[in-house]
């Protein structure tokens, strides 16, 4: 039932919208209308203005995340479907390119926007097949979340009192349709502002405390890259320094841990922080060392009723077995685990996301939209 060329010309309007975190302002207009024309009760909140605010952008209205509710008509749990309005940089100016084969790219100068335009497109062909037959189903829940890219910020400020179902589906997972993910990581940033004592570098050095010195200590002691089988930490930024001939006194070093043990997340940051005090230290220097768990991790179990459902739809549909995956990614699934809704990230077609290669292929979205629907019923 799921209408392949409406299906895709709504891929094309999603893709058409310059959405890029803090600025799905257009796009979120346009689903809210959209959801209301579905039937559904629909309400938004103000995440949008408080995160655009946030991360220092003109304060003024904005739509926040988008709920909306389809009332059932037979008994059963309801269930939530979500995926994000965002996308990552270059996201303004995108052109989908349509190949013979079926491919969908982008026209190289940005990111397709699969991510996750196939997702919310899914979605909504979706709800439409049910509106337009009739079709019985019980409660359906929808959630479209902004600003997932930076670390799930508009997921994390949600106010999950709204929302009914125990279970959800996430359509946010790259790779083949019928991949899903039942675990996921804690994401951990870290920063680090290493205070020292400027002086000359060339007239009188000794009295100066170079603060590079003292982070590339740290650094050069902290375990990086793949720490083990479920944990990775990574230096990501280091700023520091006026000029050549002046010894540093400030330095300012940012990275991550990522882990899907959340103990162990927390154990390798405090490790981390204690190579910079103690380099710090060594140097004569001051270090100022901030944390923040970013997204927590959390593990569904492959017997968990989330999971059968999905698998008795694929062989419902005749696709062959699901394939179960752990992902080091965060999604806005790490934040309805954890609020208490079990969920599992869905394939919707999507590849090579966060990059200008990124594709998908017209027949997976078709597949990733019939598999919505039957989850839906």
């Amino acid at each position: 039932m799921i209408d392949n060329l409406r299906l895709i010309d709504e891929f094309r309007t999603l893709a058409s919208f310059d959405s890029e975190s803090f600025n799905e302002n257009e796009i979120a207009g346009y689903l809210y209308r959209k959801l209301v024309d579905l039937g559904l009760s629909v309400k938004t909140d103000d995440a949008g203005s408080r995160l655009r605010k946030n991360a220092g952008y003109d304060e003024g209205p904005a739509f926040g995340n988008i709920y909306g509710l389809l009332e059932g008509n037979t008994d059963g749990e309801p269930v939530l479907f979500c995926a994000h309005m965002d996308t990552v940089s270059p996201g303004k100016g995108k052109k989908p390119v349509f190949h013979p084969d079926g491919r969908v790219t982008s026209d190289g100068k940005t990111v397709l926007g699969a991510d996750d335009a196939t997702g919310i497109a899914a979605i909504l062909e979706a709800l439409k097949v049910i509106r337009e037959y009739n079709l019985a189903h019980t409660d359906i829940e929808v959630v479209f979340f902004v600003a997932e890219e930076p670390y799930c910020r508009g997921s994390s400020i949600f106010d999950y009192s709204w929302i009914r179902s125990k279970q959800a589906y996430v359509f946010d997972l790259d790779g083949k349709v019928g991949t899903i993910a039942n675990r996921a990581p804690s994401i951990i940033s870290f920063g680090a502002r290493i205070e020292g004592k400027s002086a000359h570098a060339g007239f009188e050095p000794e009295k100066g405390i170079s603060s590079i010195m003292a982070a590339a200590l740290a650094i050069s002691n902290i375990k990086s890259g793949r720490i083990d089988h479920e944990t990775t930490a990574n230096i990501g930024l280091i700023s520091g320094g006026t000029g050549r001939n002046t010894v540093p006194e400030s330095t300012c070093v940012e990275g991550e841990v990522r882990s899907l043990d959340a103990e162990k997340a927390h154990s390798v940051i405090e490790t981390i922080r204690s190579e910079f005090l103690s380099a710090a230290q060594l140097y004569g220097a001051k270090v100022i060392f901030e944390a923040e768990e970013m997204i927590s991790a959390y593990h569904v179990d492959e017997t968990s009723p989330v999971i059968k459902r999905y698998e008795a739809v694929m062989k419902e549909l005749g696709y062959g077995p699901a394939t179960i995956v752990t992902t080091f990614g965060g999604s806005d699934n790490n934040s309805l685990n954890r609020h208490g809704i079990e969920g599992i990230v869905v394939s919707n077609a999507m590849n090579n996301v966060h990059t200008t290669g990124e594709f998908f292929y017209t027949e997976e979205l078709i597949k990733s939209a019939g598999i919505a629907l039957k989850l839906m019923l």
